[in-house]
This record gives C-alpha cells, sequence and structure tokens, in this order.
C-alpha cells in the first residue's frame, strides 16, 4: 500500500496517528483508571470547571450550558469526557478506531479548536494529581501526559 506501513500488526496510513506508549506507560495509565473507579464523572466536571475558570475561552464552545459551580450540565458533560476517556483506556493499541466518531464530531459538527484539548488535559492532570497525590507519581504524571496528549492528538487528526 503506497504511503502506508505496518505496525503492532496492522497496516496504517501516514496521516493516522500512532501511539508511543511503553508497556510502563500503559501499566501506570491502566492502574491511574482503576484509582479514578466511579469518581470518572465528578473528576471530569471537576476539571472541565478548572478548564472554564482558568481559560474562559473555552466557554465559547458552550453558550447553551449554566457553567456555574455544580452545573448538572457541566456534570453531564464531566461524565461524556470520562466516559471517552475510560474508553480509550480500554483500547491503549488502538486509539484512532476507537476514538474514531469522537473525533468526526468534534473535527465537522463542534470544531472544536485543538489547543481546548491541551487545555482539558492540563486541568484533568490536575484534577486527578488533587485527589491521588500519593499515586500521582512523576512516572504516572508522565505517562498520563503521553496518554492525554495522544487522545488530543488522535481527536484533531481530523481537522487536517
Amino acid at each position: 500500500m503506497a504511503g502506508s506501513f505496518k505496525l503492532e500488526g496492522r497496516w496504517r496510513t501516514q496521516k493516522e496517528p500512532t501511539m508511543v506508549l511503553s508497556a510502563a506507560d500503559k501499566s501506570n495509565i491502566k492502574a491511574a483508571w482503576d484509582k479514578i473507579g466511579s469518581h470518572g464523572g465528578e473528576y471530569g466536571a471537576e476539571a472541565l470547571e478548572r478548564t472554564f475558570m482558568c481559560f474562559p475561552t473555552t466557554k465559547t464552545y458552550f453558550p447553551h450550558f449554566d457553567l456555574s459551580h455544580g452545573s448538572a450540565q457541566v456534570k453531564a458533560h464531566g461524565k461524556k469526557v470520562a466516559d471517552a476517556l475510560t474508553l480509550a483506556v480500554g483500547h491503549l493499541d488502538d486509539l484512532p478506531n476507537a476514538l474514531s466518531a469522537l473525533s468526526d464530531l468534534h473535527a465537522y459538527k463542534l470544531r472544536v479548536d485543538p489547543v481546548n484539548f491541551k487545555l482539558l488535559s492540563h486541568c484533568l492532570l490536575v484534577t486527578l494529581a488533587s485527589h491521588h497525590p500519593a499515586e500521582f507519581t512523576p512516572a504516572v504524571h508522565a505517562s498520563l501526559d503521553k496518554f492525554l496528549s495522544s487522545v488530543s492528538t488522535v481527536l484533531t487528526s481530523k481537522y487536517r
């Protein structure tokens, strides 16, 4: 196939983002996500609130939301974010396929500025560190940062 290469037993195109996570990264990500457990929606909402507070321009994508603290709409969207990341954690070796529909939604319908994924990722890392300081070691931080960066890359891959 022209413009293609084989990676991890699967043909990929040059445009398709690939994941560079070590076995240790994958282990750290899965262990951290296990700790999050049933708090995913809560942490997702908290990360969104942090994003809106620290980066007010991100609010422009939610003109129809009540963005006040504890808002049911922010909680519901935080759960969607957490559910999408849980899906991604379950498909660490094939994020492009796992997140394809979400990538389409953000690129073609919502047209979210790609920088906002980085801002939300940062706020999610802060949220996780504040709730699990003992487990948020430098290695776990690095692994989660690589994971969230890879998710962001996949979500913005269809913008090009």
